[in-house]
């Protein structure tokens, strides 16, 4: 990151920045595309168990990693404010801190598994697929939390294209694991959708070693020697991350797990509406990435700027964030429109399945439109490390009114699962403009 003077400069910077940030995302997400896709065409019960294996590990990781987020406002607001010396501390506090959540997590889940997938109405060949899927991937949790850390130091930095150029290199290897481990081949077994937790687990390792080397090889990076004079894990430097981390990661858990929510009602409903829902769930939170890559960049931008006591520059990249994330949310509604059938088709040859796939993507071009103007908000005030009142939102719009609202719909109108959908709509809509006041608020906070 570097000081800006016009509206052109800013719009050059924020560009370099978020196009990485975007690519990297979209790497990341395409890992769980291809878990889908290709435990799709292994059947329909691998695509059902994938589908509610993911659906109990998303907002789970979404959550944590939430908390791992704060790394990046705090690293950002130190950098714009001149304070290098500090940064190797917070990332090595936040290295302790990645990893004493991932052992929480673990441990957590161990005891947490089985009763919860009982608790649910499914067959036992979906059970199974979904449990060993979790407990597959569970040995990956380690190094994504910490790759994740790395990942929040990176690009705090403003050195975006770096994790791109990460999740580039793993991208391949990803889609070479689920079809060793998912179909079989070089004496290994098949192992149906089992076998992309197992894949994703060791992607997720070498993406983690791959940044450590960087970390500690490559500058601006090594110069910072944050893989070197390690000090103490500190509970009062842990604290500080969190009153931001939990906040953040409450908000994101309180949105994403309203999608959980919906696919674990949905299991009263056949294999292939679970799987047709997965599917159009899955490709539209592809397109999701979009959005949610550029409030990652003004996470990024306006936190420098704040640190800098810029505060109108850090207002004009705001605007400049919600713009670009209007202008994604209409491409990504044209490509729902024009593409519904091939991409159904991707998931699952079952013309059931197929055809209720393209029922369900109508829907998620409206709720794709809300999640787009939400998101950079939300990165927006992130920047400015307010989180509280975020959470407060999520809280009230999605679990609210979002949630009760579809099943109402659902259960009492002949929607039926398309009402949780449209609950969906609902909530992420209100959600947005209650954020959109909340920045506003802030804005005028900080220029008075």
């Amino acid at each position: 990151m570097h000081e800006t003077k016009t509206l052109k400069e800013k719009l050059k910077l924020f560009m370099v920045i978020v196009i990485p940030v975007l690519i990297t995302q979209l790497g990341m997400s395409l890992m769980n595309f291809f878990d889908t896709v290709m435990s799709g065409q292994a059947g329909a019960d691998d695509l059902a168990g994938v589908a509610i294996g993911a659906n109990l590990w998303l907002p789970v990781f979404t959550g944590i990693n939430g908390v791992i987020l704060a790394i990046t406002p705090i690293i950002a607001q130190l950098t714009g404010s001149m304070q290098q010396d500090e940064v190797p501390i917070k990332v090595q506090q936040g290295i302790y801190l990645s990893c004493a959540l991932a052992l929480f997590v673990i441990t957590a889940g161990a005891l947490a598994l089985n009763p919860v997938l009982y608790a649910m109405d499914l067959t036992s060949e979906v059970r199974h697929i979904a449990r060993y899927y979790l407990v597959t991937l569970s040995l990956g949790i380690i190094p994504l939390f910490l790759f994740n850390t790395l990942r929040c130091f990176i690009d705090a930095l403003g050195r975006t294209r770096t994790s791109m150029f990460i999740i580039l290199m793993a991208l391949p290897l990803n889609v070479f694991f689920n079809y060793i481990f998912i179909f079989g081949g070089l004496g290994i077994p098949a192992f149906g959708g089992i076998g992309s937790g197992i894949a994703t687990a060791a992607t997720y390792w070498v993406v983690c070693l791959i940044s450590l080397v960087i970390i500690h090889r490559l500058q601006p990076f090594r110069g910072y020697g944050v893989l070197s004079n390690w000090v103490k894990p500190s509970l009062i430097a842990w604290w500080e991350q969190l009153k931001i981390g939990i906040p953040i990661g409450l908000a994101i858990f309180f949105e994403t797990s309203i999608f959980a929510a919906v696919t674990l009602l949905m299991s009263v409903y056949s294999t292939y509406t679970i799987a047709a829902h997965q599917a159009a769930m899955n490709f539209a939170s592809l397109l999701y990435m979009m959005p949610l890559s550029v409030g990652m960049a003004l996470t990024i931008a306006v936190g420098y700027e704040v640190g800098a006591k810029r505060y109108r520059e850090a207002r004009t990249y705001g605007y400049i964030g919600i713009s670009g994330g209007l202008l994604f949310a209409i491409f990504a509604g044209i490509v729902l429109y024009a593409f519904n059938e091939p991409v159904a088709a991707l998931y699952n040859s079952t013309p059931e399945v197929v055809e209720l796939t393209k029922q369900f993507i109508i829907y998620a071009i409206f709720y794709q439109l809300a999640d787009a103007i939400g998101a950079p908000i939300q990165g927006a005030l992130r920047g400015y490390k307010d989180v509280n009142m975020t959470l407060m939102i999520a809280l009230g719009s999605y679990w609210g009114i979002g949630l009760p609202t579809g099943w109402i719909l659902a259960n009492y109108t002949a929607l039926e699962p398309f009402g949780y959908w449209v609950g969906i709509i609902t909530g992420l809509s209100v959600g947005a403009l209650a954020l959109l006041w909340r920045l506003l608020h802030i804005q005028r906070r900080y220029q008075g």
